[in-house]
């Protein structure tokens, strides 16, 4: 596949940095004598140990030459124990056909980035030039909505329910285009889909094995695990179930894509924390895949008791008064109010009046002027009293999530 059809004029500009460049070569050659680079001397860094108690009561000690290299600059791709351990987890979880291929065919590729929002944003980047169209699901997480609209891009949107994208309403957008078009210049053709498919922010959804199958049209239970085309960028983070704070997630997708996310890296955050990449591959590679699958399912089992007790309440103050779907995964519950055309003073004045934070759903929205009916509820942080708690109207007093809802809309 010919990568460059998909890079923007910005993208195919970025070269090579030197620097970063004679860095990486210096660092598969440990005795090379370094007067290259512009690294300070580890022997002054303040910080000279470390130790982390992790939750079964165990201990992970950063030692004075680890905590050398933690506080030291490193490649910009990761640091390779990193890479080595998410390649094989990616290899267990989803085994992507292009593990195999060579790189220009699109050879599956992993980089280390400050979160999952700082690989989007370099994802977009890489592909948008001013008025190229792509797809989006609506509603869509408001961060890749504030990353795309400074790039003049078209927005165009693709309906879901309650289990996400909606194929059939996809290709009938894709419709408006002919497979002649392709091999046309300046075609126009949607240049990317962008979609969660678990657990969409702000909605809840997760697309089911057929939705999969149609939007890819092919057999796997992943997009990754179907990618027989190198053709699927994913975006993956450890803020919800190891740290938020650490900021460290990694993209994977084919090497001549990431290649570039790389470049741009290189004169952005130039690399990803390297203390927290030392950090997590250390608790990682303690754990073990088994250790960090376990580790994912006790923090689902909190959130899936989170998310019926938000339910519950639900049910209780909002029954009649709203619509909803139950959320299959993640920590949003996507509410629709009947009876009005727009959440936004209720929930940002009346609600905070009252001592509640929600979110409008101007936020998700293509459009943040246009009035929206719905709001996003997290579940995640509220206790289950605090989602159930009585509302005696006091200003100022902390009351419950939906109880407060139910009594400003019954005046």
């Amino acid at each position: 596949m010919d990568y460059s059809q998909f890079l923007s004029a910005v993208s195919a500009a970025r070269k090579e940095n030197l620097i970063r460049l004679t860095s990486r070569l210096t660092e598969k050659k440990p005795s090379v004598i370094m007067i290259s680079g512009g690294m300070p001397n580890p022997n002054y860094f303040p910080f000279k140990t470390a130790s982390f108690t992790i939750e079964d009561g165990t201990t992970i000690e950063i030692g004075e030459a680890l905590m050398k290299r933690a506080l030291q600059y490193s490649t910009t791709q990761g640091i390779p124990e990193l890479l080595s351990w998410l390649k094989d987890l990616q290899m267990s979880l989803h085994n992507p056909p292009t593990a195999k291929y060579s790189p220009d065919q699109g050879q599956m590729e992993i980089c280390i980035t400050t979160g999952s929002q700082d690989g989007l944003s370099k994802v977009f980047d890489m592909l948008v030039n001013p008025g190229d169209n792509v797809l989006l699901e609506d509603p869509c997480y408001s961060g890749t909505l504030s990353a795309l609209k400074p790039l003049g891009c078209n927005i165009i949107k693709v309906p879901a329910d309650k289990h996400g994208i909606i194929p059939e309403a996809l290709k009938e957008i894709l419709s408006r285009w002919r497979p002649e078009d392709a091999k046309k210049q300046n075609n126009n053709l949607p240049k990317f889909l962008y979609t969660v498919p678990n657990g969409s922010n702000p909605a809840g959804t997760s697309l089911t094995a057929d939705c999969k199958k149609k939007i890819y049209q092919t057999k796997a239970p992943t997009f990754l695990s179907m990618d027989v085309d190198g053709r699927v960028i994913r975006c993956d983070t450890f803020s919800k179930i190891i740290s938020a704070g650490l900021r460290l997630g990694f993209l994977t997708g084919p090497k001549p894509l990431i290649d570039r996310v790389i470049l741009h890296m290189q004169t952005s955050t130039m690399h990803t924390s390297t203390f927290s990449q030392i950090l997590i591959s250390e608790l990682l590679h303690k754990w073990g895949q088994k250790g960090l699958l376990e580790h994912a399912d006790r923090v689902m089992e909190f959130y899936r008791t989170q998310r019926d007790a938000m339910l519950a309440a639900a049910d209780k103050w909002l029954k009649g008064l709203a619509e909803w779907y139950v959320p299959t995964a993640g920590i949003f519950l996507w509410i629709k109010i009947k009876g009005i055309s727009d959440t936004y003073q209720m929930i940002m004045e009346n609600a905070l009046e009252r001592g509640v934070s929600l979110v409008p759903g101007q936020s998700f929205s293509f459009d943040s002027s246009a009035p929206t009916p719905y709001f996003r509820a997290s579940y995640s942080f509220a206790s289950p009293d605090q989602m159930d708690q009585r509302d005696d109207g006091k200003k100022g007093r902390q009351q419950g999530y939906l109880k407060v809802q139910s009594n400003l809309l019954n005046g």
